[in-house]
């Protein structure tokens, strides 16, 4: 008796053309709280973040939100700012997508309102070192987005240094978070699938 395997197949589609119809930004993230009690951290983390203009799971190992770009980085920096806590060294890794073939129309909320629904969070201020790498897919002058992407932190003046595989930055949190909300929303608006 033979058994068959089952395989994805994502087709033969181009970058950002086939998948969702929406225009559906979504992000995973892990926090690691370098502390005893993590989970209590990222549990009131998650608790007090409003995730009423997104759609979002957390499982065993990360936490997803997807919906308009506005709503989901006002949710992972409303998550991040909550889970800082003094003397607690904290890492998150978070990519953020937008177009990808495989990407389907659910689990997705995106509502037409532009108010913020985590805006209070915007009063929280700490130093952050962070880093970032933008991978453009399907179009052949990617390399023209990631410079622009790079400049932008510079003339942010977030911008420390650039490394193998990424680029460096550092600054108060909130003008690390404006700067992301800024490359999701060129990254959106010029990027098929990123």
């Amino acid at each position: 008796m033979t058994t068959s395997t089952e395989h994805v197949t994502y087709g033969n589609t181009v970058c950002g053309i086939d998948g969702a119809s929406l225009q559906i930004t979504g992000c995973r993230f892990s926090a690691s709280p370098m502390c005893d009690n993590f989970v209590d951290i990222l549990m009131n983390a998650i608790a007090q973040t409003d995730t009423s203009k997104i759609w979002s799971d957390t499982d065993e190992m990360s936490t997803v939100y997807r919906g308009r770009d506005i709503h989901v980085v006002d949710a992972v920096r409303a998550f991040f700012t909550g889970a800082e806590q003094p003397n607690v060294h904290m890492t998150m890794e978070a990519t953020f997508s937008k177009g990808c073939p495989g990407d389907r129309d659910a689990d997705v909320y995106l509502d037409e309102n532009d108010e913020l629904a985590n805006a209070h969070m915007r009063n929280k201020h700490f130093p952050v070192r962070a880093k970032i790498a933008l991978y453009p897919m399907g179009v052949d002058d990617y390399m023209h987005h990631i410079a622009h992407v790079v400049n932008h932190a510079i003339d942010a003046r977030i911008y420390s240094h650039t490394a193998h595989y990424n680029t460096y930055l550092a600054g108060d949190v909130q003008d690390i978070f404006d700067y992301i909300a800024w490359t999701v929303n060129y990254c959106g608006s010029n990027i098929h699938h990123y």
